[in-house]
C-alpha cells in the first residue's frame, strides 16, 4: 500500500514540475534582447520582435535594470540558457510569478 502511495505522489510530483509555463507580453514598443545570463553583460543570444509573448521556466536574481515596467533585478528563463529582464515582462507583480531557477 505505501509503496503505491509513494508511485502515486512521485507521478503527480512530476506532471506539476512538468506543467505547461504562462506566457506574458513583453513591453510594446521595444525589441527585447536575450542573453545568456541574468544581466546586461552576457551575451546577447537573439532578439525577440516587438509584442512577443514569452514563456517563464523559472526566474533568478541578477543586475537591476529599469524599463517600462519598473526597475527589478529579476531575470526571466525563457528557454534553456536564455534570459530577459522581467522589467520588460508585463507579469502583473514586482516580484516572482514563477519558481526560482536553481
Amino acid at each position: 500500500m505505501l509503496a503505491g502511495l509513494t508511485a502515486a505522489f512521485l507521478m503527480v510530483g512530476a506532471a506539476h514540475a512538468e506543467a505547461a509555463p504562462r506566457y506574458y507580453d513583453t513591453a510594446p514598443g521595444y525589441r527585447l534582447n536575450v542573453r545568456s545570463g541574468p544581466g546586461t553583460g552576457y551575451t546577447v543570444v537573439r532578439v525577440l520582435a516587438e509584442g512577443t509573448k514569452v514563456p517563464i521556466y523559472c526566474q533568478r536574481p541578477g543586475e537591476t535594470v529599469t524599463g517600462p515596467y519598473g526597475t527589478s533585478n529579476i531575470w526571466d528563463n525563457i528557454d534553456n540558457g536564455e534570459y530577459v529582464s522581467d522589467a520588460y515582462v508585463h507579469t502583473g507583480s514586482d516580484g516572482y510569478v514563477a519558481a526560482r531557477c536553481s
